[in-house]
């Protein structure tokens, strides 16, 4: 079952998507999604979610179904949480991201350090002029702009699609087909905006942080957990068994920790 969508208008006259999951009186979190990623979570992170207590609010970035902005930097989007969690009455909440949603969610807890609560990261990466990310795969494409990469992620996506197609991991077959349904600009928006000055320090998240990251990831290494670890004043190791992506257990543990918070 596809999960309800919503809406909420921006003050410069966007619209942002959002879909909500897990107990309406659960603890409040938002969540940023990876890059690629999509406002739809996969069932077995919903069933994480649901069994957590929280409620979780999952929106897609601008590109990602809500409005394309033009040139976003990284830091914009903490204005549209607050548009998201002012239409929800949360005064605070926790964040947490997935991938390249980590900047974002680093980004939110900065830029509203009187309602985040407490953060965490999953496979985050750390940022442009580091040695971490000078080594992403995808870096140096950024760096081409938007025409290059719009027509090398084509390619790529459709690459994916067969290569996970012809396994057995049906989750991610649908999170990237969903990842992608409503086009390629935020995909495209993400790389370009990682790339390029984040607007923000990290060193100026106030919350309690939590850096989760998988003992073999090949995607985005533990050299961004180390940097990331060595620069945020607050945050807390979580190092799981496994890759890029966290396994239903782990992602049991993340989204209990975020259920800490008061």
């Amino acid at each position: 079952m596809v999960a309800q969508t919503y809406e909420v208008e921006t003050a410069d006259e966007r619209t942002v998507k959002y879909c909500l999951y897990g107990a309406e009186d659960g603890a409040p979190v938002v969540a940023h999604h990876g890059t690629p990623g999509s406002r739809w979570e996969r069932p077995d992170v919903v069933a994480a979610i649901e069994d957590s207590g929280l409620r979780v609010l999952l929106f897609g970035r601008p590109g990602y179904g809500s409005t394309r902005k033009l040139g976003r930097a990284v830091v914009e989007v903490a204005a549209d949480v607050a548009a998201l969690a002012d239409a929800q009455g949360w005064d605070r909440f926790a964040v947490t991201g997935f991938s390249g949603g980590g900047p974002h969610a680093f980004a939110t807890a900065a830029l509203l350090p009187d309602r985040v609560v407490r953060c965490s990261t999953v496979s985050g990466i750390a940022p442009p002029g580091t040695a971490a990310f000078e080594s992403l795969d995808w870096a140096a494409d950024a760096r081409r702009g938007e025409t290059f990469l719009r027509d090398q992620l084509g390619r790529s996506g459709q690459d994916i699609m067969r290569e996970l197609s012809s396994g057995s991991d049906a989750g991610r077959v649908e999170r990237m087909r969903a990842s992608c349904i409503e086009g390629l600009d935020g995909w495209i928006d993400d790389y370009l905006a990682l790339s390029k000055p984040w607007g923000f320090d990290p060193r100026d998240v106030q919350a309690p942080v939590d850096v989760w990251f998988g003992s073999e990831d090949d995607n985005s290494t533990p050299a961004h957990a180390e940097w990331l670890l060595a620069t945020l004043p607050s945050a807390t190791a979580r190092e799981y068994v496994g890759g890029h992506d966290p396994d239903d257990a782990v992602q049991r543990l993340i989204f209990g920790a975020l259920r800490g918070f008061k």
